[in-house]
């Protein structure tokens, strides 16, 4: 039987918040009258899903002491998230922008975060011992490291630290070619770093492939070498997941799961897409499903079809955040397509 959620530990998110700008959909960029802004960014979505699963959830960033940065730290608030974490500091806000895929075009993502305020704090800002205080998780990504340098640092001082306390560390392999290339790096090393820190590890074959060398090991009918791979590879590592998707158009995919341990290998089954709204943060939503089944004692099958249940549902609803509740991750599950009451 699964457990309760542990209320007790919370799970400290660490990154950086963007304003997000959306063409409509069916618009490219260049033809958009308007764009539609949002709060966003990876670790952000994580949060925001932990707190509406019931989860005290914290997110540790820098924003600018600005209205943009003020109006991204009240919708995190909004959410349920801790937000004690975050500083105000001069400078701009990162933004990325938008163009929704359609038919058999597929989505394209701007990045504009050269300077953030989040991208220029000075590492030694973040004081972990205190901000990892009463931590059960901290959960990071390779998209801050590609930021810039003092994120990098960050990144892996705030890893290093969890290790240090006994905190659980969740490690999101994202790996974002424009932005390592922007600064003239490819990145493999501190991802490499980053990935030995790691209690749990969201990253595919692909990832793990990049991140070893060992390119062969992209090719998704070796998964079960993959995981032997990784955990030969990275000696803390309990968990390794990733989601396969294959797409039939920009608005029909085919979405399943796969977790694996040291012990086992359990899926979370499949679901057929179709009529997809908006598939920008359907990662975020699958880990905050794993880590919210582990800090819930669930099985590990359990775990994964939760998980995939919840980047399921998120294909469902605008923005990068997940704003589905228990229940509505049960009602995907089940396929109970009720009026929820």
């Amino acid at each position: 039987m699964s457990a309760a959620p542990d209320m007790a530990g919370r799970i400290v998110c660490f990154g950086e918040i963007l304003l997000r700008l959306a063409a409509p959909p069916g618009r490219m960029l260049p033809q958009a009258p308007a764009l539609d802004a949002g709060t966003g960014g990876a670790e952000a979505n994580v949060a925001v899903a932990l707190a509406l699963l019931g989860h005290r959830a914290a997110m540790v960033s820098v924003l600018p002491d600005n209205r943009l940065g003020r109006a991204a730290l009240d919708s995190l608030r909004a959410h349920g998230v801790d937000t004690s974490g975050i500083r105000m500091h001069p400078g701009r806000m990162g933004l990325y922008f938008l163009e929704p895929g359609a038919v058999v075009r597929p989505a394209d993502i701007i990045y504009d975060r050269a300077g953030s305020a989040y991208a220029l704090a000075d590492p030694d800002l973040y004081d972990w011992p205190a901000l990892l205080d009463g931590a059960a998780w901290l959960h990071v990504s390779g998209i801050s490291p590609a930021v810039g340098d003092g994120p990098a640092h960050a990144v892996l001082a705030a890893m290093r630290a969890a290790r240090a306390r006994g905190v659980r560390v969740a490690f999101d392999g994202d790996y974002r070619a424009s932005l390592w290339a922007e600064r003239g790096q490819d990145g493999i090393a501190v991802l490499l770093d980053a990935m030995r820190q790691a209690d749990v590890l969201f990253a595919g074959p692909r990832d793990i492939a990049l991140v070893l060398g060992r390119p062969e090991l992209a090719d998704p009918s070796r998964a079960a070498e993959v995981a032997r791979t990784a955990f030969a590879a990275f000696p803390n590592l309990t968990l390794l997941a990733w989601t396969c998707r294959v797409q039939h158009g920009a608005g029909e995919h085919e979405l399943s799961a796969c977790l694996h341990t040291r012990t086992k290998t359990v899926t979370g089954g499949s679901y057929r897409l179709s009529g997809i709204v908006d598939r920008i943060g359907t990662g975020d939503a699958f880990a905050a499903g794993v880590l919210h089944g582990l800090q819930s004692g669930m099985a590990p099958a359990d775990v994964a079809g939760f998980a995939l249940a919840a980047a399921a549902l998120k294909h469902a609803a605008t923005g990068d955040f997940d704003l589905a509740r228990p229940d509505h991750v049960g009602a995907a599950r089940t396929g109970a397509f009720d009026a929820l009451r």
